[in-house]
């Protein structure tokens, strides 16, 4: 009898030996969520916020360009700043007739369910993903996203620099075929990031910048900002189109303290380490850092040479928290901006972002060097972006700058 309760004992042992080995290596999924289009969420200033009452019962369809494609999405919706739960009634997804209309094509519209349900409450400073819904998405295509708000957000979340038209009108209108003489708004509100399910060896990159990421000068409803026109290049090649393209780009953000959107150290985990899928990270940040120092006034050389240590501290910063999370980090180098009438720099701050470009060139920082600044500047004035290339402010390139700064970075750098 001893021996048949040892038996038993044993079989036990190895019963729950295996049991655990099954629960703590769970077999491989065939499918991942990548981020196939994101933007960085910020306070809207108020010349970019929407009335309060313009809220109130009120149908908001937002329309964003996809990277990658996939047959399910998921999106997710941001409070990240917000002051009070945020409660949205309903969330629709559809295909839009046009990245400039309102209108969309019914027969595609779905509504999108949090936990089974057809409504979310949002709660303060939090984001929310909605359920997974069979929806397929073609590469470097437009959905719309609709949403309805019974009360105002009490404070905004949105992205002002969004190069696209979002519409809004009262009432619950958010599977209507079009919307009736609805207002218009360049800006994003409470949308952050919509996820595609992928194949396993798909992955995400992050282009975390300023206002060149995030498109200034490009052209409205256009999609051709630097990272589009990546994306549309990622996907041309065989080896490159599991890869989806996040753009976290801010207008007026900095490396060391807040601008238009919190500085690049405080958003770090939102905006890098949280999207969907990321493997890679493009740092093109710190041109208004340079600008800004001397923009109301000369300061003295120690004080540039003092700041310059402070924004290659910030980069070794942002350097080691990428690598501690497995990403490869890639810098780009800062373009050209003598003769902006916004920062009228002078001939040290000229030194300054030769000092700062020469840092990010020497080995062993970033993992890669992506040089945008030989390439937008002009070879007979290089402290100057080649006029055509330049989107006429001379700090910003133009929709051709940006074509030819996405044609240069080198595509292996993102093979799986």
């Amino acid at each position: 009898m001893k021996y048949a309760l040892k038996f038993l004992a044993i079989l036990a042992s190895v019963a729950g030996a295996a049991s655990l080995a099954a629960f703590s290596q769970p077999a491989p999924s065939s499918r991942i969520w990548v981020a196939s289009w994101g933007a960085s969420q910020q306070v809207p200033e108020p010349a970019n916020s929407l009335p309060a009452d313009d809220l109130r019962n009120a149908t908001l369809r937002q329309i964003v360009h996809l990277s990658i494609g996939g047959p399910s999405i998921r999106v997710h919706l941001s409070n990240a700043f917000g002051t009070e739960a945020l409660h949205l009634t309903s969330v629709h997804i559809a295909r839009p007739l046009s990245p400039a209309l309102p209108a969309i094509d019914p027969a595609s519209d779905l509504a999108l369910t949090f936990a089974s349900k057809p409504d979310v409450t949002i709660p303060p400073g939090a984001e929310v993903l909605s359920d997974p819904i069979d929806f397929a998405v073609a590469p470097l295509s437009d959905i719309a996203v609709a949403m309805h708000f019974d009360a105002p957000p009490a404070g905004e979340t949105g992205h002002p620099g969004s190069r696209a038209t979002s519409y809004y009108v009262h009432g619950d209108a958010v599977s209507a075929a079009t919307l009736t003489e609805p207002k218009r708004a360049d800006h994003w509100y409470q949308l952050s990031e919509v996820d595609v399910l992928a194949t396993p060896d798909s992955a995400t990159l992050v282009a975390l910048g300023d206002s060149i990421t995030d498109g200034h000068g490009a052209t409205t409803n256009g999609n051709d900002r630097w990272t589009d026109v990546l994306a549309q290049r990622l996907q041309a090649s065989a080896q490159t189109r599991t890869i989806g393209v996040s753009n976290q780009g801010i207008g007026g953000n900095h490396l060391l303290t807040d601008g238009l959107g919190p500085n690049v150290l405080a958003r770090f985990d939102r905006d890098v380490l949280a999207p969907a899928g990321v493997r890679w990270l493009i740092v093109f940040e710190g041109v208004n850092d340079l600008g800004g120092l001397a923009r109301d006034g000369e300061v003295p050389p120690a004080a540039h040479e003092a700041f310059v240590a402070r924004v290659l501290a910030a980069y070794q910063q942002v350097i080691a928290r990428a690598h501690a999370h497995g990403l490869r980090v890639y810098g780009a180098t800062i373009t050209p901006y003598v003769g902006s009438g916004y920062y009228h720099p002078g001939p040290l701050s000229e030194a300054d972002r030769q000092a700062v470009n020469a840092w990010i060139r020497t080995a062993g920082h970033f993992d890669a060097v992506i040089e945008f600044d030989s390439v937008v500047r002009d070879p007979a004035h290089p402290d100057h972006l080649l006029p055509a290339y330049d989107c006429g402010d001379h700090l910003h390139p133009s929709p051709a700058g940006y074509k030819a700064m996405a044609d240069s970075i080198p595509l292996d750098l993102f093979v799986p």
